[in-house]
């Protein structure tokens, strides 16, 4: 029987040769019409190269920062957890954390406080920096930073180094059981024991740098100015009026931003696959980025309206007036819709600060070699348990 369909030799001498049924696989210099062609689109290798760029800063980035890392580790020597060398690393962490990121938002912090001073004085938050701008210039932004600089770091040392020391001594008393137990719990009584002490370090640089702020032009040419104009008229005490109210903000705050911090890394670990163990330095402080971010937003929220009171306070308390009557006075003057003035600026201000405060200070630790916070709990020590 003939075949249905004629023999590939027939076909062949009727049409002639065609493509060979495997065909040699083009050079890597040859495209065909349908192939992208490089040459063509410069962004794509812009792009590469860009990316290529990137990645060996960040590998050369780390190189230095792993050497520089074992280098002052074999200078301090093996810091055990909870020894006096940890929490004295914690202390300088946390210095470093606060102090550079409050002094950074300055221009914001400017805003925000005039602003809860005298909600009439500017229409936006970018107008008010085109004005300041152009009235003061950069230097203008800036009116309050050294104050800050010089609070926030001594806040920041004592509020990291004190929350550590806090958080081991009540984990301790409690036991291993009821610390894990009533962990939330144990995260706020230690941050409340910290910011306590924290804000008497801050009270008086807080003072000088709210009535920086709050008075056009600057009643204070800088610091040590405002140190010595405050205590000539005021005394010691004119430092510290502002005290009561800025626990009422900073107290409440800081527990929600270590409570809630600590809760959300390791939530966040919970869900990632693998443990905390399993992920990179640099993954391990986006972590701490992210959480810090997000338990920004709530400290922002649950202590404004202090915040409020305190920028009042300290630009119109007058001398002698007790405590609750100014605090009434000044209330039945904004009443409670001008508790919240400036929030929405504060809560980008918080958000970011607290996020970078806890990049940094977690940075820090994994420079010293040490255990970043939150998420899985670090090893106990033999010695210290």
């Amino acid at each position: 029987m003939a075949p249905l369909f004629p023999a590939l030799d027939t076909l062949q001498k009727t049409f002639g040769t065609g493509p060979s049924p495997n065909p040699a696989k083009p050079t890597t210099n040859a495209c065909t019409p349908l192939e992208a062609r490089l040459e063509l689109y410069p962004a794509f290798s812009i792009a590469d190269d860009a990316k290529s760029k990137a990645k060996k800063l960040s590998e050369e980035a780390s190189r230095e920062f792993n050497a520089a890392s074992k280098k002052a580790q074999s200078k301090t020597g093996n810091i055990e957890l909870y020894s006096g060398k940890y929490y004295a690393a914690c202390t300088f962490g946390g210095l470093l954390a606060c102090g550079l990121t409050h002094t950074a938002v300055t221009p914001l912090d400017l805003v925000k406080t005039r602003r809860q001073i005298d909600s009439k004085l500017y229409s936006g938050n970018f107008q008010a920096w085109r004005h300041i701008l152009r009235t003061d210039g950069l230097r203008g932004i800036f009116v309050g930073w050294s104050p800050t600089l010089v609070g926030y770091s001594a806040q920041g040392a004592f509020k990291y180094g004190c929350y550590e020391y806090f958080k081991k001594t009540y984990a301790d008393i409690a036991g291993p059981e009821a610390a894990h137990r009533y962990k939330t719990a144990l995260y706020l009584s230690a941050s409340a024991s910290a910011e306590f002490l924290a804000d008497i370090a801050l009270c008086p640089f807080e003072a000088i740098k709210v009535r920086m702020q709050g008075t056009i032009p600057s009643q204070y040419s800088g610091t040590l100015n405002g140190l010595s104009t405050i205590t000539a008229a005021e005394g010691v005490s004119g430092l510290y009026k502002g005290l009561y109210p800025l626990w009422g903000r900073q107290i409440p705050y800081t527990m929600m931003k270590f409570a809630s911090f600590e809760t959300i890394v390791e939530m966040i670990y919970a869900r990632l696959p693998g443990s905390k163990s399993d992920y990179s330095k640099g993954a391990q402080t986006g972590v701490a980025f992210a959480g810090g971010y997000l338990a920004g937003i709530l400290c922002a929220i649950v202590s404004h309206p202090a915040d409020v009171m305190v920028s009042k306070l300290n630009a119109y308390r007058k001398a002698g007036e007790g405590f609750g009557a100014v605090t009434s006075r000044i209330y039945k003057d904004i009443g409670f819709k001008g508790l919240w003035n400036g929030l929405p600026v504060r809560i980008v201000m918080i958000g970011t600060l607290t996020g970078l405060q806890w990049m940094i200070y977690d940075s820090f630790k994994i420079f010293m070699g040490l255990p970043t916070t939150g998420g899985a709990a670090p090893p106990e020590n033999k010695e210290h348990s």
